[in-house]
């Protein structure tokens, strides 16, 4: 019997995917036309604006179609900007997400995403920091360089330690690069914990409703301190977080 209604809640969670993706392949295609041909015109921060649109939209979606909410701790943590954010990624949600309590705020990404069509389009209009990641030694380089002219912006930079989406109780190996981006830029690291992955999982196509809990921790001073030790810390929060906030 139990193993009935789990084939049947899969199949229902199946169908509703079906409808997300229906849905998010419209948002897709709308807001990666338009904002590369049109909005851009408009400047930086009406890019922000509108993408950021689009990354609300999608979670709206994400809720009517899969019954996937969300809920915020630690909105009075944020600090006054600039500062380097340092989160969990489980899932592709908090990609949309975590544009919007902190922006503007461009995100360390892997080069090839922006060559996505539609999609990478949008993405460029908005000062992503695009890294080549099987070049580490360059790519480190590029992200002291670029991350520290972005701050300087006044716009917060997002980086995800672990490199890539890491499965539901796992941890992958946290990189130091935003704590070497924080100490040298002399600006805090706000790390950020959630359990996205338990409703929209790491590379899998059914999402399942549920709630969505995202913790933003008190900022971490990068002073008097060194990147490993800065990290060392972040992480063990984050880590400890997610495990508090989870639903498994």
């Amino acid at each position: 019997m139990t193993n009935t209604k789990s084939a049947a809640f899969r199949v229902l969670c199946a169908a509703r995917s079906v409808f997300f993706y229906l849905g998010y392949a419209v948002l897709t295609l709308f807001f990666g036309i338009t904002t590369p041909l049109f909005v851009r015109w408009l400047g930086y921060r009406a890019c922000v604006f509108y993408i950021n649109v689009w990354n609300r939209s999608v979670i709206v979606w994400l809720r009517l179609t899969c019954g996937v909410r969300y809920r915020v701790e630690g909105l009075e943590n944020i600090p006054a900007r600039p500062y380097v954010i340092v989160a969990k990624h489980q899932s592709e949600w908090e990609t949309f997400f975590l544009q919007l309590p902190f922006a503007p705020v461009c995100t360390i990404l892997k080069q090839e995403l922006l060559q996505i069509p539609l999609f990478g389009w949008g993405l460029a209009t908005v000062k992503p920091i695009a890294i080549n990641r099987s070049a580490q030694r360059e790519a480190l380089k590029y992200i002291i360089e670029a991350g520290r002219s972005r701050l300087a912006e006044g716009i917060c930079v997002l980086i995800f330690p672990e490199g890539t989406r890491t499965a539901v109780g796992k941890v992958g190996r946290y990189a130091r690069s935003g704590a070497d981006l924080a100490l040298k830029a002399g600006v805090p690291l706000l790390p950020v914990a959630h359990n996205a992955g338990e409703c929209w999982p790491s590379k899998q196509f059914i999402k399942y409703p549920g709630l969505i809990t995202v913790v933003i921790g008190a900022p971490l001073p990068a002073e008097n301190t060194d990147s490993k030790t800065l990290m060392t810390r972040a992480e063990q929060w984050i880590e400890a977080e997610v495990q508090r906030v989870s639903q498994r």
